[in-house]
């Protein structure tokens, strides 16, 4: 199959969408839209014959590193080459904004690729569901969040800056903004999007196991939908013994991967849950 590659545009997204809908991924046009105002020049996708049949974006944070994401290749089209040259064009492209760390989390049918284009193992990621009557009635609330405060404390958490992109998740879901304290000062707080199939908890970070539980609770109290998604991290303590007393069952595993220096790893120990296998 021919096939040539060049820039995503917003025109894109529809196509985009397609292939997300044929993988039963949760994302929605606002995520692609998220991909495309971070990084307009950075985002591609593969097209043949005038139709899209893969997708790639990438997302810096900071310079420090950047995040590979919306790795989607149409069946019709797996195979043939899509996904590597799709890698091969973001890596291609990360290298030359000089950026020196990027990362990913990888499937398990991924991983061997990411291997041969010099990715390296970080730690492992468990998708967890929550299936369960819709909450009838349910009434979303929002809540006072100090944001500044939050988005300060999740610099040293997640390894950079990513305020623009949790602004965003907040002004799209503000009820699932949430955190709580501990003798005067910041013990937790957690994020929240409406995918397209599921409410999606994340990131979710806590500094001892019952603020982790107090944000779990209040999350759930919150989202009414019948499906709920966390990505948990297994370096951290408490997430899955929480996520299994409320009734939650694994999924599928991915893998944190990274290429080229790994200077800022955060703090993955306080980290419950990712904000989505695509944005870190």
């Amino acid at each position: 199959m021919d096939f040539h590659l060049r820039v995503m545009t917003a025109a894109d997204i529809p196509a985009g969408m397609r292939l997300k809908e044929i993988a039963g991924w949760n994302q929605t046009r606002g995520d692609w839209k998220r991909f495309l105002r971070a990084s307009p020049a950075g985002c591609f996708v593969a097209e043949s014959e005038g139709r899209v049949v893969g997708t790639a974006a990438t997302i810096a944070y900071e310079g420090r590193f950047a995040w590979i994401g919306m790795v989607l290749v149409d069946p019709a089209a797996r195979g043939q080459g899509v996904g590597t040259k799709l890698l091969e064009k973001t890596i291609e492209y990360l290298d030359g904004c000089g950026i020196p760390s990027m990362k990913l989390d990888a499937t398990p049918q991924g991983k061997p690729l990411y291997e041969k284009l010099g990715f390296v193992s970080e730690y492992e990621i468990e998708r967890w569901h929550l299936r369960r009557a819709p909450a009838p009635n349910a009434v979303p609330e929002a809540n006072p969040v100090e944001l500044e405060e939050v988005l300060q404390l999740d610099r040293d958490i997640f390894g950079a800056d990513r305020a623009v992109l949790l602004r965003s998740v907040a002004q799209d879901a503000p009820e699932f903004a949430l955190q709580t304290r501990s003798e005067g000062r910041l013990a937790g707080y957690a994020f929240g999007r409406r995918g397209s199939r599921a409410d999606h908890l994340g990131p979710w970070v806590a500094q001892d196991e019952i603020s982790a539980r107090s944000i779990f609770d209040e999350f759930l109290r919150r989202s009414c939908q019948p499906m709920v998604f966390v990505d948990g991290m297994r370096p951290n303590p408490w997430v899955i013994g929480l996520v299994r007393d409320h009734g939650f069952e694994y999924a599928r595993p991915l893998t944190r991967m990274v290429r080229g220096r790994n200077d800022f790893p955060g703090r993955p120990e306080l980290q419950c849950a990712v904000l989505g296998p695509e944005f870190g």
